[in-house]
């Protein structure tokens, strides 16, 4: 075995285990600083909310040509994540990017040529899923980086993919972003925290949801034909 299919190897097992799917509930400011590449500026102020824009996927599709441009094969997946994804939800101006790569633990693999199109790595934790994130050089990004089999891409996709389709848990995702945007924050991840609760519960119909369609599905394919369900 080479030692590169060694290390990809050891970065599958890593990221399919299961850390807590997010920092904990209340990120300490130990753990914030320690993640952090770079200077930290306390945020101690309330978080700016804005109604949807319907240019924010446009500024998606341009960094991910960027990124594209930058990575070519490399890039496994890519998609547009966080609020801003979601047509109608009110967010923070900032878009929320998907990188998929072979292994996000190897950083030499891909950052140096995503520097090259202006990105600058901010946060690494390798803790938690080998996570990266990096931001855009003229558009407020935050790329998350993730190796394959990383159960938060599918978390990430899910939620994205149900408040799109399910106004009701727009809406109370939503009511809660503005309640909490009112309140006064030390960092950024501390707003974030806090909506855990009802992300989590937001994100267990959702995989409710698609078990019920898989069950379905299953159904539908074992069912003789002409047969009444």
């Amino acid at each position: 075995m080479s030692t590169s299919a060694g290390v990809n190897e050891e970065t599958q097992r890593k990221t399919q285990q299961e850390p807590p799917h997010k920092p904990p509930h209340e990120t300490s400011e130990e753990a914030i600083l320690a993640a952090r590449i770079g200077p930290v500026v306390p945020l101690n102020s309330t978080i700016t909310l804005v109604e949807y824009d319907p240019e924010w996927p446009r500024l998606y599709a341009r960094e991910a040509a960027l990124i594209r441009g930058a990575l070519g094969e490399r890039v496994v997946a890519l998609e547009h994540v966080g609020s801003t994804s979601v047509p109608g939800l009110a967010a923070k101006p900032l878009i929320d990017i998907l990188l998929v790569v072979p292994n996000s633990a190897d950083e030499a693999a891909y950052l140096p040529d995503l520097e090259v199109a202006g990105y600058t790595l901010r946060i690494r934790e390798p803790e938690w899923y080998e996570h990266r994130v990096c931001k855009g050089l003229d558009t407020d990004v935050n790329l998350h980086i993730f190796s394959p089999g990383c159960p938060e891409i599918d978390r990430m996709l899910g939620f994205r993919d149900w408040l799109r389709s399910h106004p009701e848990d727009r809406q109370l995702y939503e009511n809660t972003k503005r309640e909490l945007a009112r309140r006064t924050w030390r960092h950024v991840q501390n707003y974030a925290d806090a909506k855990s609760e009802v992300v989590e519960e937001i994100i267990a119909r959702a995989q409710a949801g698609r078990n019920n369609n898989e069950d379905k599905a299953d159904l539908d394919t074992t069912l003789p034909a002409g047969s009444d369900a």
